[in-house]
């Protein structure tokens, strides 16, 4: 590990004007996958500011929105009577994620900027990651690909984002508020993380030195009708091959009146569902509907030899998962 200074502070304002005296700098709350990261040579800050005393950690109505400090942890956020009451799919998603020991300790920040679990990425002593070393070449490609991208991938990376979490705050339409030396902004989740596209080593469009402060969550009357499906190799502490979250409105005939499908485990971001959405909205949910969304969604699928099964497994868990909130 590189060595590195330490710097605590209290505020957004110290925290940010910290950052702004050294630009090698990290902010660090829970730092369940930081720390890692640093361990393994992949990052190598060479200042640390810890931002556990800076009061973010409040989970409050404000405006109509539901807004969740940056600092509250995964276990909170899950177990929250009105995040279960109102948005029943991130809490399902968060319990899905990780271990109770590493839930305790993760914010909710901090998942937004979870790094991919590429093996590639992970060792440095692979020499081609465009994502640790830009223009190194992707490794991935030609080798192990079983966990990495089939949708918006980019000759120059096919890493996943390994978040559960985020997948339900697509689905939600959530936004992300973040302050930096020119003042506060709120990014549309959508526009938060990047698909690789030539520049793989940036992650998200957060500006230099911005930090994240809350997650607001609109205010959704039908959000309660959702779910959260994830597929993985072992039920307890893996990561999702596929998952889906699924959040939908039906009137009494049985018309879906607004759908909302976010996928998991197939790109470098979470992957709004959008020709899937288009299909179902106006109509009811039979299988050949739904079969027809799925596959519509799919259709762009890239894959590699090692996951190749990833795009039947995604038009099964998006049918599943849209038949359980259906039901």
């Amino acid at each position: 590990m590189k060595p590195f200074t330490y710097t605590r502070v209290s505020s957004v304002d110290e925290a940010v004007s910290a950052y702004a005296r050294n630009s090698e700098s990290r902010y660090v709350g829970g730092g369940t996958n930081l720390l890692d990261l640093m361990k393994m040579g992949v990052e190598r800050p060479s200042h640390l500011i810890d931002i556990t005393r800076v009061p973010l950690n409040q989970i409050e109505e404000h405006e109509g929105d539901l807004r969740i400090g940056a600092l509250v942890s995964n276990t909170d956020a899950a177990n929250h009577p009105l995040i279960r009451q109102r948005y029943p799919v991130l809490s399902e998603a968060i319990l899905a994620g990780a271990s109770q020991q590493l839930r305790n300790m993760a914010t909710m920040g901090g998942n937004l900027l979870q790094r991919t679990r590429c093996y590639y990425f992970y060792d440095p002593s692979y020499s081609e990651c465009n994502k640790r070393k830009p223009g190194s070449g992707c490794a991935a490609k030609s080798g192990i690909n079983r966990i990495h991208a089939i949708l918006g991938s980019s000759e120059e990376c096919i890493a996943t984002n390994p978040s559960d979490m985020c997948v339900a705050l697509a689905a939600l339409n959530a936004s992300v508020r973040v302050s930096g030396s020119k003042g506060e902004r709120t990014i549309p989740f959508s526009e938060f993380h990047r698909l690789p596209g030539d520049t793989p080593q940036i992650d998200t469009n957060l500006r230099s030195g911005e930090l994240i402060t809350a997650i607001d969550l609109p205010a959704m009357t039908y959000a309660n009708r959702s779910h959260y499906l994830k597929v993985r190799d072992r039920h307890s502490y893996a990561f999702a091959l596929v998952s889906v979250a699924v959040v939908m409105d039906l009137d009494d005939g049985g018309i879906v009146r607004h759908a909302h499908i976010a996928l998991g485990g197939l790109a470098l971001k979470p992957w709004r569902a959008t020709k899937a959405e288009k299909i179902l909205v106006g109509e009811k949910i039979e299988p050949q509907r739904l079969l027809a969304a799925a596959e519509a969604e799919l259709q762009a699928a890239k894959p590699y030899p090692g996951n190749a099964f990833k795009v039947e497994l995604a038009k099964r868990a998006i049918v599943r998962a849209i038949n359980t909130v259906a039901a």
